[in-house]
């Protein structure tokens, strides 16, 4: 069993040698197949705690998750926030139809209502444009942008980038921001939550926390199964060819001494220490 282990150590150290590996790149010695990428956003589902929400469906996580993955490993987002906040527009406007999830934590930090466009429809979304003046949501990956203090107060810049389906979202003047006809009373009385011209509107009482939480350079994923959009959009349909580091290693069943693994990874290809790495075996 150690000439096991010490086989495979020598081979991801040979493996990761071959060139610098830096903190939030790939690990791309170990191809990534359609299965592992399965795998992987399943286990990653199975890891959030949705106890104290609703919680948001497995289709929508996964679509969400691959077009994050594609658009993280293009070097688009700030991998020091890793943010995702997907907001599905299958469900109805008076229910919690949005979730700000913490990838790292693994847990959802906001469950709460988000608007859609006056001309998308009332109680449900149903319409989706592209189009100035539509006052209709766009569906879509967006990446966060700067703050501004506009008219509905603290205000965040979205961009969107699959193109044809919402990337005139900055032109349109399409943000993030709190409102008060977001609310439960307004729910309770009309059947459906207040509208925006287009916006993802939040509660007031939360656009703050929100904003500050998912700023500058994380993924907002507008998810409706629309076909076009599922047939045609970049990001959601391109091959997934890498996977964050950190869980692309594999999962040692026995522990290493701590010396061992210092020594791994500093090893990086140098002789002398596999040479030290074998000796800790002995």
């Amino acid at each position: 069993m150690k000439k096991l282990i010490l086989c495979v150590c020598v081979y991801l150290v040979t493996a990761v040698a071959s060139k610098p590996v830096k903190a939030d790149e790939t690990l791309s010695a170990l191809t990534v197949t359609e299965s592992k990428v399965d795998d992987y956003i399943s286990k990653m589902y199975k890891q959030i705690d949705f106890s104290n929400c609703k919680q948001l469906s497995y289709e929508v996580f996964n679509k969400a998750m691959r077009g994050y993955l594609n658009i993280r490993s293009a070097g688009k987002l700030n991998v020091d926030n890793e943010m995702l906040t997907v907001c599905d527009f299958t469900l109805s406007s008076t229910e919690n139809r949005m979730w700000v999830i913490d990838l790292r934590a693994k847990k959802v930090v906001y469950n709460t209502y988000v608007a859609h466009g006056h001309g998308s429809g009332e109680e449900f979304a149903t319409a989706f444009s592209n189009d100035n003046n539509s006052h209709q949501s766009s569906l879509g990956f967006y990446i966060t942008s700067d703050t501004y203090i506009g008219e509905h107060g603290l205000s965040l810049h979205l961009q969107g980038i699959d193109n044809g389906f919402n990337d005139a979202a900055y032109d349109r003047g399409i943000v993030l921001h709190g409102a008060p006809y977001v609310c439960e009373k307004f729910a309770r009385s009309n059947n459906y939550i207040g509208r925006s011209w287009g916006c993802p509107a939040v509660p007031a009482k939360l656009s703050t926390p929100i904003i500050n939480k998912i700023k500058d350079g994380t993924c907002l994923f507008i998810y409706y199964p629309d076909k076009t959009y599922m047939k045609t959009a970049y990001w959601l349909n391109k091959k997934t060819n890498h996977l964050p580091d950190e869980n692309m290693m594999p999962d040692f069943t026995i522990p290493l001494p701590t010396d061992t693994i210092v020594q791994f990874v500093s090893a990086r290809g140098n002789v002398d220490s596999v040479r030290k790495l074998h000796a800790s075996f002995q």
